[in-house]
């Protein structure tokens, strides 16, 4: 467990994988016993996200705040729900159905994520009634939704008072002496729609960026246009590395080299563990991929 400020903590949920510490969230607003959280982790989590609660001194949960419906993310909201009755779960429209009823959404992640959905554990249905579309507040704040479809169309931010949180549509950042932060684009990859829920970050303002994988960042104007920059060059590197690649898999590790020295971003790289580098090579190439799609204009 993570605590930023007085009311604010991000509950580590690691996975039975390696390098899969610290990289899985949940953010805990704290009012009293209540609580506003932002995701909710998979599936097989839920129980030690809940213990997490406890150890806060949590009894009631007032809002589920869910940046995208991705197992990852959303995946255990309807365990946290039978748990949690009186949650109101604030999801994009467009995910809301696949709660509801997640057998689409469960038969596509397992296809798409193999043994790791199973890891993760299967999604459980929402009731319909723990949908919440109206006004939300919280602790005296307001909390306002940024629609950011760049990660993925059911993808939307969140800024409440100072915080500003991304889910998945800044980046994966990693803290320390030497930061770290990768794209986390899914393989259908629209490059406007990206840089374009980056613009909106920027709007609110400076706040503090409470990334779901894995942390915060203090400033983030600078950050999201770190960023901004960052999208700019990793299509430019993949546009270039097919230029002479052979095939897709052969640009792929081209521009992931290239990137390695040319990326400042990526410059925390080489002082993670090995496990955790593992992960983020396979997080790196999934992004790639993407761009590739998107530089072939293949949907």
């Amino acid at each position: 467990m993570l605590r930023f400020g007085d009311n604010l903590y991000l509950l580590d949920l690691p996975q039975n994988v390696e390098g899969f510490r610290r990289f899985i969230g949940s953010w805990v607003l704290k009012e009293d016993d209540s609580a506003l959280l932002v995701d909710v982790g998979p599936a097989n989590t839920i129980r030690l996200l809940e213990r997490g609660l406890r150890e806060l001194g949590i009894n009631r949960v007032e809002y589920v705040l869910l940046t995208h419906i991705h197992l990852d993310h959303a995946g255990g909201i309807g365990h946290l729900i039978e748990l949690h009755p009186e949650a109101k779960v604030v999801v994009h429209e467009r995910g809301a159905g696949h709660l509801i009823n997640p057998a689409r959404l469960w038969a596509a992640s397992r296809k798409v994520l193999g043994e790791l959905a199973l890891i993760y554990g299967e999604i459980k249905p929402v009731p319909p009634g723990s949908i919440y579309s109206g006004k939300i507040e919280f602790g005296g704040l307001d909390v306002e939704i940024l629609p950011t479809p760049g990660h993925a169309p059911h993808h939307q931010s969140y800024v409440i008072g100072d915080y500003l949180f991304t889910g998945d549509s800044a980046g994966v950042f990693i803290g320390g002496e030497k930061p770290y932060l990768r794209p986390s684009t899914p393989p259908k990859f629209v490059k406007e729609l990206y840089v374009d829920s980056l613009e909106k970050m920027l709007r609110p303002g400076r706040k503090r960026v409470c990334f779901a994988h894995f942390g915060m960042h203090d400033n983030s104007q600078e950050i999201t246009r770190k960023h901004r920059n960052q999208i700019e060059l990793w299509v430019e590197v993949m546009r270039d590395a097919m230029q002479t690649a052979g095939s897709m898999e052969e640009a792929v590790e081209a521009a992931w080299r290239e990137l390695l020295e040319v990326d400042e971003l990526l410059s925390g790289y080489y002082s993670l563990e090995r496990g955790v580098q593992e992960r983020e090579r396979r997080g790196a190439r999934t992004s790639l991929i993407g761009i590739y799609r998107y530089l072939r204009g293949v949907s």
